[in-house]
């Protein structure tokens, strides 16, 4: 992991980045998503090589985010670290080096013949897994209370704690507001 100057945020190794990225809109769209939204997410985030999601695997789809939820939302390591472990061993297959769509060679982590929903499961895994060993501190929910939105953080700094701007203000102004009323009680 290091700093990139061009976008101001963390690079993550490619697995770390986009991948886990992917994971954490997975777990955003859940419970709710439907089979175009995961084409919009496979297509967003530059996944390749899938066939169209069926209605039957945007449902398994939304299994595997809601078994990813928690290690983005668990604020203890170990924890983490062994929600990781099981969904790994959930994907688990022989890693190999694949270069395609005039991209540099990378890792997989499953067979360029699987079903399109275990491909995705074996990215996202590794992704948050990598970041995960990068640094754990950098996956992370919406620190608002009454937000579920998860997220991974390149920021410079690494401190991020709400999801989005708007939720940081509204959890800034509840706080003000909550101590305005703590003064004058």
């Amino acid at each position: 992991m290091q700093f990139n100057a061009y976008t101001g945020g963390m690079q993550f190794t490619p697995y770390g980045g986009v991948a886990a990225q992917l994971a954490a809109a997975l777990v955003n769209a859940a419970p709710g998503a439907t089979t175009a939204t995961y084409e919009d997410l496979i297509e967003t985030y530059d996944y390749r090589g899938t066939s169209p999601v069926t209605p039957a695997e945007a449902a398994e789809l939304t299994a595997w985010a809601e078994r990813l939820r928690p290690v983005f939302s668990e604020p203890a390591l170990q924890p983490r670290v062994d929600l990781v472990n099981e969904l790994l061993a959930v994907v688990a297959a022989r890693p190999y080096l694949s270069q395609h769509h005039d991209r540099p060679p990378h890792f997989h982590y499953a067979a360029e013949d699987a079903p399109t929903v275990q491909r995705i499961k074996a990215y996202t895994i590794m992704g948050v897994g990598h970041v995960l060993c990068d640094d754990p501190q950098r996956i992370g929910s919406c620190g608002r209370p009454g937000c579920a939105t998860v997220f991974v953080d390149t920021s410079r700094n690494g401190r991020r704690r709400f999801c989005s701007p708007e939720c940081a203000n509204r959890a800034h102004v509840a706080a003000h507001r909550r101590r305005q009323r703590a003064g004058t009680a």
